[in-house]
């Protein structure tokens, strides 16, 4: 389940925005099973999880897992900077039938690591054998999990079998592998990264750019868990441009709106994130026809 391409899907919205486009939602975990992504995670950053209430991040994942009917898992992110909001959230997910919860760090509060271990133990400790990733991305939470905080969590709770990474460290990265477990994962959360990240032992990547390339995005990996290096060399630098310009914006502002543009979903937002300036939308625009996904 922790391998190979993860979605971290768009939530659609209908309505201007004001509700959850369920039908839609279904038909993107369909595109996904067909186009073989490896599991999809629901209401993380790229699925506007800061604006959904408590019923629409539930409603999502029983939505994604009722849909999707065991053809492909489901990961539910269930984060807070409250502990028991994120209990609340997490328990839901495991009641409601998903293979696992995806957990960022606390963001505003800046706990010490001692806070970040007590958050995340109480979290795991509550869902029994339920999996748990942690999700790593100071640059939004304002904290890092440090390495022998993330090795402590694996050890001591063993439903944390893994960590999502967006510190952009990689000797970071490479120093959580080594004191860690040797069966803890650790997954890329930066596409452009995937590739170096595979090659230090990462298992995979939690995508933002498969939401629009799930196949590309699985290529890659496939092929360098085939020791084709080459092939997923030249995938990589295929798919850079696209990848960098799913961030000329805030994420989730460019993917959703290059989905609006290939007819996938509406590209309507909830604020405080908004509609992309005029320049960045024609740069957009270009190099999504430079891959042939508009005309």
């Amino acid at each position: 389940m922790l391998k190979g391409s993860i979605v971290a899907l768009v939530t659609p919205f209908t309505d201007g925005a004001k509700k959850i486009d369920e039908e839609c939602l279904k038909e993107l975990v369909d595109f996904h099973i067909k186009g073989g992504t490896d599991a999809i995670l629901t209401s993380g950053t790229t699925g506007e999880s800061a604006t959904l209430d408590y019923a629409e991040h539930e409603r999502v994942t029983e939505i994604c897992v009722r849909h999707a009917n065991g053809r492909i898992p489901v990961i539910a992110g269930t984060g807070s900077n409250s502990t028991s909001e994120a209990i609340m959230l997490t328990q839901h997910a495991k009641k409601a039938g998903a293979a696992a919860a995806l957990l960022v760090s606390p963001y505003y509060n800046k706990p010490t690591q001692k806070g970040l271990y007590l958050h995340f133990k109480a979290i795991a400790d509550s869902v029994g054998d339920f999996p748990i990733i942690l999700y790593n991305i100071a640059s939004r939470t304002g904290i890092n999990i440090e390495p022998e905080t993330t090795s402590k969590l694996a050890e001591n709770c063993k439903n944390i079998v893994a960590v999502k990474e967006a510190s952009g460290n990689l000797d970071q990265m490479s120093r959580t592998i080594g004191i860690c477990p040797k069966d803890f994962i650790l997954l890329s959360g930066d596409d452009s990264l995937t590739l170096p990240i595979l090659s230090i032992g990462g298992t995979g990547v939690i995508s933002v750019v498969a939401n629009i390339i799930p196949k590309e995005v699985k290529a890659m990996i496939s092929a360098f868990e085939k020791n084709d290096i080459k092939k997923a060399q030249a995938l990589h630098q295929k798919m850079l441009p696209l990848i960098k310009a799913m961030f000329i914006e805030t994420n989730p502002i460019p993917v959703k709106t290059a989905m609006g543009l290939m007819k996938m979903c509406s590209p309507d937002l909830r604020l405080p994130m908004c509609e992309m300036g005029a320049e960045n939308l024609k740069k957009l625009k270009r190099v999504l026809k430079d891959y042939r996904l508009i005309k």
